[in-house]
């Protein structure tokens, strides 16, 4: 069976669409499946427009209590999935439908555990395309996995990554690259890239960013280790200056110092700015372990429409 999981946030006037080029793709397969919509706390018709849907070919909707985010969403459908493949497909048609039959055959002819999709020609615009490629980089940078675009949520995985994926009880994490951790045999292809069909994306440049940042912090030490090595560095830059104002007051005598008030404040500044950033890559990683040792669910499902 393959298993189709759709986060959906206030996606009303793409899901009719939606649904129908679904329909017609996996029945290209030639085999069973299901759809599985999950509703991200919508806040107009879409949960609606799914229930429409629920039982019809496989179909089930799974309402979350409110708005968790597209990838605890996605953990939310990965929990009641039933197939031996799963793929992931957001909402906005985007990412053609039409393209899960390649992801399925590439994952079956190479006997993969998870198959990307690289966008080609890509129509969002600049400042979505910028951050996509720095999240690309340090996303590589981060796992040691050599592929090429991390954003797509086109992609398939093995049933077996997706349950160890939803063990995994994580708080905040990055799908694309906690799937890593468990898979060993990956690949990508290249997937065609449509404009949004309706309604406007709920990836604002702060979310983007926001997500940039929970991948680093989940995933990896590299801010506390920047933040160590920069903290090196101004300690022996200070000292420094402290052996260099004492020899040139004693070259030149006590008037010299006060010529350099306003240099020493601008590097008093430059410490403190330095301390007060160190102390919110600290605070952020706290409040992460915070967070889960509270043991606080991710996600919780008000209710399971279609059986």
């Amino acid at each position: 069976m393959i298993s189709v999981v759709i986060p959906v946030y206030n996606e009303e006037k793409n899901l009719p669409l939606l649904m129908d080029r679904l329909e017609s793709a996996l029945r290209t397969l030639g085999r069973s499946h299901e759809i599985i919509f999950v509703d991200d706390g919508s806040r107009d018709r879409s949960l609606e427009i799914m229930e429409s849907f629920a039982g019809r070919n496989g179909v089930r909707v799974v309402e979350l209590t409110r708005n968790y985010g597209q990838h605890s969403a996605i953990m939310s459908g990965f929990s009641i999935v039933r197939g031996s493949i799963v793929v992931t497909l957001d909402a906005d048609l985007q990412n053609p439908p039409e393209e899960i039959p390649g992801l399925v055959r590439a994952m079956e002819e190479g006997d993969y555990e998870v198959v990307g999709s690289v966008r080609q020609m890509r129509l969002d615009p600049l400042y979505r395309r910028i951050p996509s490629r720095i999240v690309n980089v340090m996303t590589r940078r981060i796992t040691g996995v050599r592929m090429t675009d991390w954003g797509c949520m086109l992609r398939a995985y093995r049933r077996e990554v997706v349950d160890r994926m939803v063990e995994s009880e994580e708080y905040a994490t990055f799908i694309p690259a906690l799937a890593t951790l468990y898979a060993k045999r990956m690949t990508e292809i290249p997937v065609t890239h449509s404009e949004r069909h309706g309604g406007v994306s709920n990836y604002n440049l702060g979310k983007l960013l926001s997500l940039q940042f929970d991948l680093l912090t989940s995933f990896s030490e590299f801010p506390l280790k920047v933040l160590l090595y920069l903290g090196t560095a101004l300690a022996l830059g200070g000292v420094s200056l402290a052996a260099m104002l004492v020899v040139m007051r004693l070259l030149y005598g006590p008037e010299w110092g006060g010529y350099g008030v306003f240099t020493l404040f601008a590097i008093l500044f430059f410490f403190v700015g330095g301390l007060f950033f160190a102390l919110g890559i600290m605070g952020q990683y706290v409040g992460r372990i915070y967070h889960e040792v509270r043991k606080r669910p991710r996600f919780t499902i008000r209710r399971v429409h279609g059986g």
